[in-house]
């Protein structure tokens, strides 16, 4: 059976650029509980539109609640859960059993956060005799392990990633962050100092150890785009892209070129020359540079990054906004803030426009800061509106 292509959501940009791509189902946070917090997510209040927004393109909708609770914070949960169940939302990912137990009490359907570090078919039978929609597996699994947690499964589907940051702890429960700046990684708040570059030194003798990469906790990210065939023939269920704190361009770029791979492994063309491209295309966005992780066992040791900043091989600059829209002739009006030539890769985004780009060729330039050309796409008042550049600054 054809796995579903989950993507990460941070805000209504990048939840319509995610349905441009080809999502299947999206996940997202609302509200303040989430292990996000640095990224927005979506307001309570627009839940409901967003919801009827998905289902109306048959796209599932799961919420992330996926955070250690605190007695006091128990009441707050009911009443996000209640607000979660009234919208229609899919499912609640979650792993807390306070969450668990109050999402069985007012009937909402989860499915169990890779927080919970299921790594064997016995723990993901019991989140499903416990009410599980589906289990969300360790990011330490390899293909086999993944395989036989499948085959084992009775009713409860099986939901793995194959795209994103990877975490030094397992399964991202570490307690660096809260133990150096009282920041809890369980709690959505990690500044990630795992990623940091260290020298390491012998505090008796005083010697340094001879390392080749100072970023000795920093993996790169995973990546599955060469070995999807491989994850699909698992019997997997979800194929989850991790990203909710990234850029709208980053989950169009992502998931559409997952969507494209999953495509091309069913009708039976999945060349390696697409696999070429589409690994080109991930990187042009944020990115550490790529491993396969634990699928094929332990990582190799080129799986850690050597620097901290991206090596995504584009960037954009803010260059204006859209100021007017004319329908009838295509031509749209933007406020510049940059000045802009011939030639430029223009990118529009915006909550209904999603993610947009175009190469400008001619333009008219009008009193203040005014200019206007003609798009082959709709674009709306208030578009951000950047300037694409080659980066130029990666390995």
């Amino acid at each position: 059976m054809k796995p579903k292509i989950l993507a990460p959501v941070r805000d209504e940009v990048s939840f319509t650029a995610a349905l441009q791509a080809g999502a299947d189902a999206v996940y997202f946070s609302v509200g303040e509980l989430n292990m996000r917090v640095s990224s927005r997510g979506i307001d309570l209040e627009a839940l409901p539109r967003i919801v009827s927004a998905a289902h109306a393109k048959d796209i599932e909708v799961f919420i992330t609640l996926n955070v250690i609770v605190y007695d006091q914070e128990l009441e707050r949960v009911r009443e996000i859960l209640q607000m979660i169940k009234d919208a229609q939302a899919d499912a609640v990912i979650c792993w807390d059993f306070a969450v668990i137990n109050l999402c069985r009490e007012i009937g909402i359907p989860f499915h169990i956060s890779t927080q919970a570090s299921i790594s064997n078919h016995s723990a993901a039978r019991f989140y499903e005799d416990l009410g599980a929609k589906c289990v969300v597996l360790a990011r330490e699994c390899t293909l086999e392990q993944i395989t036989e947690i499948k085959r084992q499964m009775k009713t409860a589907k099986v939901e793995v990633f194959v795209h994103g940051a990877m975490c030094v702890s397992v399964s991202g429960r570490c307690f660096m962050s809260n133990f150096l700046e009282c920041k809890s990684a369980n709690r959505g708040a990690c500044f990630q100092p795992c990623r940091r570059e260290y020298t390491i030194r012998d505090k008796e003798l005083g010697h340094e150890l001879d390392v080749s990469n100072g970023y000795v906790m920093s993996p790169k990210d995973l990546c599955t785009i060469e070995i999807l065939e491989d994850v699909i023939k698992t019997g997997v269920d979800y194929l989850k892209i991790e990203g909710r704190g990234r850029s709208p361009e980053y989950i169009q770029t992502v998931v559409g070129a997952y969507r494209k791979a999953v495509d091309a492994i069913e009708a039976g063309m999945y060349t390696d020359v697409l696999k070429d491209e589409l690994m080109e295309d991930v990187k042009k966005v944020y990115n550490r540079g790529f491993s396969t992780g634990f699928l094929f066992g332990r990582p190799a040791q080129d799986a850690w990054a050597r620097k901290d900043n991206s090596q995504a091989t584009e960037k954009k600059e803010l260059v204006g906004r859209v100021n007017n829209y004319y329908r009838k002739t295509g031509i749209v009006e933007l406020i510049l803030t940059k000045e802009i030539i011939n030639g430029d890769l223009l990118q529009f985004q915006g909550p209904t426009t999603g993610v947009e780009r175009m190469t400008v060729h001619e333009f008219e330039v009008h009193p203040g800061k005014e200019v206007t050309f003609k798009t082959d796409f709709v674009t709306r008042d208030s578009d951000e509106v950047y300037r694409v550049l080659k980066n130029n600054k990666t390995e």
